[in-house]
Order: C-alpha cells, then structure tokens, then sequence
C-alpha cells in the first residue's frame, strides 16, 4: 500500500551554492558571449560603413576628374571652334576683297585693251587712208 518513493535529497547548501555558481558562472559566460557578439558586429557594421563611405568618396572623386578631363577637352574643343569661325570670317573678308580688288583689275585691264584696239584701230584707219 505503501508505495516506496525513492527519499528525496535535499541539498545541502555547500551543494546549492556551488550549483548557483555554476550556473551564475555559465549565465554570465553566455551573456559576456553575447556581449562580445555584438560589440563585434557593431565593429563590423561600423568598419563596413567606414568603407562604404570611403569607397563612395572615392567614387566621387574620380567621376569629378573624369567629368573635368571630359569638360576640360569639350571647352577646348568649343574655344577651337570659335577660333576656326572667326579665322573663316577674316578669311571670308580678305576673299571678298580681293574678289573685288580682281574685278576692278579686270575692269581696268579690259578698258585698257579696248583703248589699245580703238587706237590700233585709228592707227589701221590712218595707214589705210594715208594721213599718216
């Protein structure tokens, strides 16, 4: 009837508080874990972060000297151009004037021979008449 339960042990508190120790000194370990888990990652989002904002100044940094280089040789290219059309226009003028410079020679030269042929005429008319 009586049903032998095996006696219970209680411990004794040299026994208990060893076993609090023990899973104080565990508990603390798993935390001091934990802790060193996290400053860790902290640390890493941190570097990572550092890095993301060197690399992205970096970044910056070349696309501004490629942006220059690039601007640099189309202002270049811009200040040729202007040079280019005012040496067109220089050149534009000087043909102009020298094609009107040619006209009025042509002019001249032309008013020239045909004075030399009414004279060459007159001279023929002469001989041909004896006048002279």
């Amino acid at each position: 009837m009586y049903s032998r339960q095996p006696p219970t042990r209680v411990r004794s508190s040299p026994n208990i508080e060893r076993h609090s120790k023990e899973v104080g000194g565990l508990e603390s370990s798993l935390l001091q874990l934990v802790q060193d888990h996290q400053q860790t990652s902290l640390r890493v989002r941190e570097e990572t972060e550092k890095a993301k904002k060197a690399a992205i100044k970096t970044a910056i940094r070349v696309s501004d000297a490629l942006l220059d280089t690039v601007n640099g040789g189309v202002q270049e290219s811009f200040i040729n151009e202007k040079r280019i059309e005012l040496e067109i226009r220089s050149l534009s003028a000087t043909i102009m004037r020298y094609a009107k410079q040619t006209d009025q020679w042509l002019a001249a030269s032309h008013a020239l021979n045909s004075a030399v042929k009414e004279e060459a005429f007159h001279v023929d008319l002469a001989k041909t008449t004896n006048i002279i």
